[in-house]
């Protein structure tokens, strides 16, 4: 992980994507992520006639929090793990 100070969010070793936050201001944002997704779901647990509702916000809030990793993470591409740094 070069330059872990600049990035929030690392890329993962192996796959695509990131992984665990490496600064202060990642697990901020990890932790309003996880505070907000719980109590929107919380907030919509009596919407029993449309299910697709917590469907939506749950990938609502799935998107906006891959949005902050892309543009506060390391470059995403496929990894294979040869990469030592």
């Amino acid at each position: 992980m070069p330059n872990s100070g600049s990035y929030w969010f690392p890329a993962k070793r192996y796959g695509w994507g990131w992984g665990a936050p490496v600064t202060w201001q990642g697990w901020v944002v990890l932790v309003i992520w996880a505070a907000a997704l719980a109590e929107g779901l919380f907030l919509l647990r009596h919407q029993q006639n449309a299910p697709w509702l917590r469907l939506a916000y749950v990938l609502l809030m799935c998107i906006l929090f891959g949005v902050v990793c892309y543009l506060k993470g390391e470059p995403p591409k496929w990894r294979w793990g040869g990469e030592a740094k």
